[in-house]
């Protein structure tokens, strides 16, 4: 969006300098798209974020603008690409540093079959030279970072020595940072979902990976929950990536920016931020005619373990209420809030739309 909206007022004094790689959010197909991101940027100001998957033929043979606009709150943000072709990707990280992007990820990491289909993701690891060579091509053409993110083996190729030699090959060809999921990805016989889950987690194989390449950046991803558990790995590491967690989770960003970065305790509330979202959504029909539910969508964790997140959920879901004005289903959902009784609860939303 061209427009900018006003964030809750925050106090932001940093005093060190950090690592732009020390907390992120994971690039997550249909879900990290740029009305997720601004949510996210409301609840941490340093965190930074990435774009679902781009692929170069969604750049080069579609809708640049649908597929690379975004708001300019969201800085720190990095655009992922998926591709396999030097030229194409070469294209691709122009087009990406020309939008304004602060960072280019290549997805060495994905194993779905559609993206098996396109030849990357996470079979690209099987040819790290042509990854290296892709790297070179982004490198050659834009001055923001070329980053890689990808998992620690493939199928039942699980040492050390392969991720080794895959980071190394590609170091050589200018990636200076790399965003190790820490499972193997089997590329037959597991589903995206279980490819998050059945590969046993290797942490140990990742902080290895900074031990012999001192002079690179490399943050870690898969499995990290809690703020406890990301303190821990930093000790290892220089980063640290969170996924579904931050998405389902997403209160968790309110604490980073004090944790991890430096700043002030936030003293920001779920109420600013459910009203910032508000804005946004009133903003974002008279822009283009976005309907708010597409939006509203990626802010259902906002109260997640608070009494009455779950009918103040089905609010913001309910379908019945998708011609209402957001505004209307804001005030609303204001009703369920900190609710209790889950018969008052009933037979309230037996009245909703």
């Amino acid at each position: 969006m061209s427009t900018t909206l006003p964030m809750p007022k925050r106090t932001i004094h940093t005093q060190h300098t950090y690592s732009p790689w020390r907390v992120s959010v994971a690039p997550m197909m249909d879900w990290t798209d740029r009305h997720c991101r601004f949510f996210h940027r409301l609840l941490s100001q340093h965190t930074l974020l990435y774009t679902e998957m781009v692929t170069t033929g969604a750049l080069t043979h579609g809708d640049v603008g649908r597929h690379l606009r975004f708001n300019a709150q969201e800085h720190p943000v990095a655009l992922q690409l998926g591709g396999s072709t030097p030229d194409d990707l070469a294209v691709a990280a122009k087009l990406g540093q020309d939008w304004g992007y602060n960072e280019i990820n290549l997805n060495c990491g994905c194993p779905s079959d559609r993206v098996q289909r396109g030849a990357f993701g996470a079979c690209l690891m099987a040819t790290p030279v042509l990854v290296a060579d892709c790297v070179k091509a982004m490198v050659d053409v834009v001055d923001v970072p070329v980053t890689v993110k990808h998992r620690i083996g493939i199928d039942t190729e699980d040492s050390y020595e392969f991720v080794r030699d895959f980071v190394g090959t590609v170091a050589n060809a200018g990636c200076e940072v790399f965003i190790v999921h820490a499972r193997n990805a089997w590329l037959q016989g597991l589903s995206p979902k279980q490819n998050r889950e059945v590969p046993p987690l290797r942490y140990e194989l990742v902080a290895k990976l900074k031990q012999d390449f001192p002079n690179l950046t490399i943050a870690i991803n898969g499995g990290i929950t809690s703020g406890e558990h990301m303190h821990s790995q930093l000790q290892h590491v220089d980063g640290v990536m969170l996924g579904r967690e931050a998405y389902y989770n997403p209160w968790l960003l309110t604490e980073w920016d004090h944790e991890f970065f430096g700043e002030a305790p936030t003293t920001l509330t779920r109420e600013e931020v459910e009203l910032a979202m508000v804005d946004y959504m009133e903003q974002a029909a008279a822009e283009d005619g976005c309907p708010w539910y597409a939006i509203a969508r990626h802010m259902l964790g906002l109260r997640h373990g608070l009494r009455g997140s779950r009918y103040w959920r089905q609010v913001w879901s309910n379908h019945k209420l998708k011609p209402l004005p957001p505004r209307e289903v804001w005030s609303m959902a204001q009703a369920f809030v900190g609710m209790q009784a889950p018969d008052q609860a009933s037979s309230s939303l037996a009245n909703v739309g």
